[in-house]
């Protein structure tokens, strides 16, 4: 069981600060604005589905954050420009960006389309930087913190994420290249490298594939995440006790990496093969 993160750090560690988050309208990245908000943060989030993002600020407001919302899809650089700008308007300039917002599915790499290929990485990699870029004034006046949620397939391959693989390796080198050049500004950049996360929807469509079990034994932890263990470190890195770490890529996976991915690769190709799916 996941520790109340009020026990964990002083319940008023981002007093003050507004934190804006793509994608913030479910999963890990409601999660860590959830998380910013118990700390004291007010939170922006932005999402394409306005239900979801509604729902999400009932919460948030419950924790006493002030909240704005914008649907928005982080494809569409105009779009994610007027939710900054209106978040500044209502709230104040972002002390916080957490980039988040992902798309993915299985797919062999022979039958990928481009479209479907282009379709991740323009919500990974490039609806990352769209976010990253129209952040960039408002993380220099704030001196902010600017964080990325990447994935395992940045750092191994797996089977039938070629197109995930190379988004989230490009998020990461994205990363690094914004800590070296943004660094001058006061701006820190780093990014999360999560492992299997329990209640994702991601999760849930690997999981029908191979199994729970599979996954939790290629673990050394033997379990999936919760997502409010991945909130908490994004909390550190974005907060004063992480005030010297810029372009770190860390790995929050319970030593999934240290693995390797062939059990899962020989699994959910059969799996998929089984099931109608490729060849």
């Amino acid at each position: 069981m996941t520790p109340p993160l009020t026990s964990l750090v002083n319940e008023r560690l981002l007093a003050g600060r507004t934190a804006f988050v793509t994608g913030g309208g479910s999963g890990v990245n409601l999660a860590i604005a959830t998380a910013f908000a118990t700390l004291g943060a007010d939170v922006s989030i932005c999402g394409r589905s306005e239900e979801r993002l509604l729902g999400a600020a009932a919460g948030l407001r419950e924790l006493g954050a002030r909240v704005v919302t914008s649907v928005a899809d982080v494809r569409d650089r105009a779009a994610v420009q007027a939710a900054f700008d209106r978040t500044a308007d209502e709230l104040a300039p972002c002390d916080i960006v957490v980039c988040g917002a992902a798309g993915n599915f299985l797919a062999p790499a022979e039958s990928l389309s481009s479209n479907g290929f282009r379709a991740v990485v323009d919500i990974d990699l490039l609806g990352s930087f769209h976010a990253a870029h129209a952040a960039f004034e408002q993380l220099r006046q704030t001196r902010g913190s600017l964080l990325f949620v990447s994935g395992g397939q940045s750092l191994m391959p797996f089977e039938l994420q070629a197109h995930v693989g190379a988004a989230k390796a490009g998020v990461d080198s994205l990363m690094r290249s914004l800590a070296l050049e943004w660094g001058r500004h006061g701006i820190r950049v780093n990014s999360i490298v999560p492992g299997p996360v329990a209640g994702t929807e991601g999760m849930a469509r690997l999981a029908d594939h191979t199994g729970e079990d599979l996954w939790n034994d290629m673990v050394p932890l033997g379990r999936f995440a919760t997502a409010e263990e991945i909130a908490q470190l994004a909390v550190v890195l974005v907060s004063p006790l992480a005030s010297y770490v810029s372009g770190a890529q860390v790995v929050v996976d319970g030593g999934m990496a240290l693995t390797g991915t062939g059990r899962f690769n020989q699994a959910v190709r059969a799996a998929f093969t089984a099931s109608g799916n490729g060849a």
